[in-house]
């Protein structure tokens, strides 16, 4: 009976010491453990912008394309792509290849031309003879005069008809010619898609023509592009665009959007919508035509607002709030009121100061 009491105060001092060696070894393992400490950021002052982006190219407004009155061989340019023309500058000159049958018709007309002038010019001397005479009226007389005056237009216009089919141009239309292309608007010259040599065809009811040239003003260009579905409610004519050239790093362009397409058109499994907006150019810029860019359509923006990290933000529920620090790793909650965001940053409309030191809750530093 003894015995056993010994043994059962053995067994119950081995769990004391037990018991106190593991209650030293964790309170040493938590002096041990690292303490973690909070960073702390400030707002500030910035601009934010609420924006989405359309990818697209720049053009000039309006691109003329000169086409040839007549048709024929290109016989000599006068421009090349990117000299500045003014209406009426020669850009080319045709050399005309008669088309055969017109030739010949106009041959024959000539022919007919002549002789039925030469049959007025006797009628009317015969008819001058015997107004002298006394034979025959002044009226009669007056109407083989108008014949024979007619008979000379159409002789001339006969002529007139026979050198535009075969040269391309009238004999009394002093130094007009269809076979000098000339420009119709003030621009630059955007291409040349001919040669000297080229055969060209005038535009008509079964051709659109050959393209002499293209001329257009480079100083109204617009941003052509496309926007999704999602975004397309979110806009409206006369918000502001900034344009990024990816040939022109760090150069930014302002815009004003000036077109919505109603109609959208399905493209990569979504549906995008045309835009388009005028490029606003500052003295000296130039960008050349095709150029493509990225615009970012600003839907909303607030300029130096007071601001703060989206980072920083802690929500419960449906309600924002934020850590301030109030002493030495002592930090108390505050509801704040926020406004527009970008995604990264946010408008703080109320419950925090520029001078405060809000949380990094989710960046813990471990000492």
């Amino acid at each position: 009976m003894k015995k056993g009491r010994v043994t059962l105060l053995l067994i119950f001092v081995l769990l004391v010491v037990a018991g106190a060696a593991y209650t030293l070894n964790h309170l040493y393992q938590k002096e041990q453990a690292p303490e973690a400490r909070f960073g702390v950021e400030t707002p500030r002052i910035a601009d934010i912008i609420k924006k989405s982006v359309s990818s697209g190219t720049i053009g000039p407004r309006k691109e003329i394309l000169i086409k040839p009155q007549i048709s024929g061989i290109v016989d000599e340019l006068f421009v090349e792509a990117g000299d500045t023309v003014t209406a009426g500058a020669v850009l080319a000159r045709v050399r005309v290849v008669p088309d055969m049958a017109a030739l010949a018709s106009a041959q024959s007309r000539v022919e007919r031309s002549r002789i039925s002038l030469e049959n007025s010019r006797l009628d009317f001397e015969r008819q001058e003879a015997l107004l002298a005479s006394g034979v025959v009226s002044q009226q009669d007389f007056q109407q083989s005069e108008t014949s024979y005056l007619q008979a000379q237009e159409e002789k001339l216009a006969a002529e007139d008809n026979l050198r535009i089919v075969k040269e391309g141009a009238a004999s009394r239309a002093g130094e007009a010619s269809n076979t000098m292309i000339t420009s119709t608007v003030d621009g630059m010259v955007l291409d040349v898609p001919v040669e000297v040599g080229n055969q060209v065809i005038q535009a008509n009811t079964f051709n659109e023509g050959t393209t002499i040239s293209s001329v257009a003003d480079m100083a109204d260009l617009i941003f052509r592009g496309q926007i999704d579905e999602s975004e397309i409610e979110n806009l409206r004519v006369g918000i502001p665009l900034i344009l990024s050239i990816g040939a022109m790093p760090g150069k930014k362009f302002d815009a004003i959007l000036e077109y919505i397409s109603p109609k959208g058109v399905p493209e990569n499994g979504a549906v995008q919508f045309e835009i388009r907006a005028a490029v606003t150019l500052d003295e000296g810029d130039f960008i050349r035509a095709g150029f493509s860019a990225n615009a970012d359509v600003v839907l909303d923006q607030r300029k130096e607002v007071l601001a703060l990290s989206e980072a920083l933000v802690q929500y419960e529920g449906p309600k924002p709030f934020v850590e301030v620090q109030v002493g030495a790793q002592q930090f108390e909650r505050r509801d704040v009121e926020l406004g527009l965001s970008d995604g990264l940053v946010v408008e703080v409309l109320s419950g925090v100061a520029l001078e405060d030191s809000i949380k990094r809750w989710n960046q813990p530093i471990f000492d």
